[in-house]
């Protein structure tokens, strides 16, 4: 008995509609599914123009994102229209699971995504989507494996929230830190630029001795890239070291070198800064600029646009209540005591987020069937 098929043999890819745009509204009309709707199941658009009832998606439907990540959803919200470049993947019943084919299908479109060539935003065909093989038993078999995913997945997501709970509790404990030092001293107000040391000059001759760390909403961050063509003008980011993406601010991509970080190199378009000596405490500074106090800072300074670049010479127009300084080394001190617990959540939601991968290879034996293939 024949059990290898092709997707397109066991399942009805419908693509989506190129809705007209004129008719496109926030408040009325029916909802439509875009590529950016389907992890979040909500629809940021509506339209409002007459449609085919075909391209109306419902509760439990599958769904593609043809452009950008490759991966699957199940629609769990309201019914909503089939936008282009978004396709619905309807398994033919007696052939196959849609539980087993939302999970079986999630490493082929990885693995197709991964052979797709770097453009700016990678795409995908129903054509390749429908050439992809499946190796299925039967349709018992299909629905036990599904459902033991099904609650091995939930549980790790279970674990994987609680973990995020937890990062939350810490960042909350930090803000109270801060908040602390300045409701519970005598505060100087100062302009930040009387306060704060700017690196400016690179790295030189030397830069080949440094990794080069990078700055994300979750702090610091090994570089996607390697240094430029100038790499000697890489900025030092040594112990005791604040620095942020210009372009990327208004949205927490702010880093800091700890005592324990390894030094290293940033880029050049990076703004780096110190505390000034005996003054503001970096430590300190780096978690007042990621609290409420330093969010409220940078949005004054911002002008409008989110991808506007804030520079030194725009931050320092900020001014901060200063505690004295023996006040901010205290509190730093007590902050530099939730770096290892932080640390741990963080290695521990790495492994987590690892075992979904191992789950599905596990229960498909992928290797087994590229190997038969």
């Amino acid at each position: 008995m024949r059990s290898e098929f092709e997707l397109l043999e066991v399942c009805q890819i419908q693509n989506g509609y190129a809705f007209d745009s004129s008719k496109f509204s926030e408040t009325q009309g029916m909802p439509l599914i875009r590529i950016r709707d389907l992890k979040a199941n909500v629809c940021s658009l509506r339209f409002f123009g007459d449609f085919d009832k075909s391209y109306i998606v419902k509760a439990g439907d599958l769904l593609v994102g043809m452009d950008g990540e490759f991966r699957i959803y199940k629609w769990s919200g309201y019914d909503a229209l089939l936008n282009q470049r978004v396709c619905r993947l309807v398994p033919k019943p007696e052939k196959l699971d849609s539980d087993f084919l939302l999970y079986r299908i999630d490493q082929d479109l990885k693995e197709i995504e991964d052979k797709t060539p770097s453009t700016t935003v990678k795409h995908l065909s129903s054509l390749t989507l429908g050439a992809v093989k499946l190796s299925l038993p039967g349709l018992d078999t299909q629905r036990q494996i599904a459902a033991k995913l099904k609650t091995q997945l939930a549980e790790v997501e279970t674990a994987r929230q609680a973990l995020e709970i937890q990062q939350q509790e810490i960042v909350k404990l930090a803000n109270a830190y801060i908040r602390q030092s300045i409701e519970h001293s005598k505060v100087s107000e100062c302009p930040l630029g009387d306060v704060l040391d700017e690196v400016k000059k690179g790295i030189g001759e030397h830069w080949a001795d440094y990794p080069v760390l990078g700055a994300t909403r979750d702090g610091l961050a090994p570089a996607k890239e390697p240094p430029g063509k100038q790499p000697q003008r890489y900025k030092p980011v040594f112990s005791g070291t604040v620095f942020y993406n210009p372009m990327r601010i208004l949205i927490g991509s702010i880093a800091f070198v700890d005592d324990d970080d390894q030094p290293g190199i940033t880029s050049p378009d990076y703004v780096a800064l110190r505390g000034k000596a005996g003054v503001v405490d970096s430590r300190w500074f780096y978690y007042w600029l990621r609290s409420p106090f330093g969010v409220q800072c940078i949005n004054s300074l911002a002008r409008g646009a989110v991808r506007e670049r804030m520079l030194f010479n725009r931050l320092a127009e900020g001014f901060i209540q200063l505690p004295p300084y023996s006040e901010q080394v205290r509190i730093s001190a007590a902050l530099k005591q939730l770096q290892p617990v932080k640390a741990a959540i963080k290695q521990q939601l790495d492994d987590l987020n690892k075992i979904p991968e191992r789950l599905l290879a596990k229960a498909f034996d992928f290797n087994h069937e590229r190997r038969s293939s």
